[in-house]
């Protein structure tokens, strides 16, 4: 979901970590080529009034590598920026 701070973040987190349930593959570049194309149309309307964070939190290694490090530097010209966080015990 689109939220507003870190209250919003936290509300977020909370409200849907009891109903997923984390397996794989872990794949990042579908959101990350998600969330450019909302910035992408945001620099579009030459206002640039919003700015994206994109926050993934992740108990898995990426397994998209290649197509991930390519949203990446497609996204890098955005008004975005990306956070992935893991947990657990893989090898992030």
């Amino acid at each position: 979901p689109c939220v507003t701070g870190i209250q919003g973040i936290a509300d977020a987190y909370c409200q849907i970590l009891p109903q997923i349930q984390l397996y794989g593959p872990t794949n990042f570049s579908p959101i990350i080529n998600h969330m450019a194309r909302f910035a992408a149309y945001s620099l579009q309307q030459g206002t640039a009034a919003q700015y994206f964070i994109l926050l993934v939190i992740t108990d898995g290694e990426i397994t998209d590598l290649d197509q991930t490090r390519q949203a990446i530097v497609n996204a890098s010209k955005l008004p975005m920026s990306i956070i992935i966080v893991g947990v657990g015990e893989a090898d992030f």
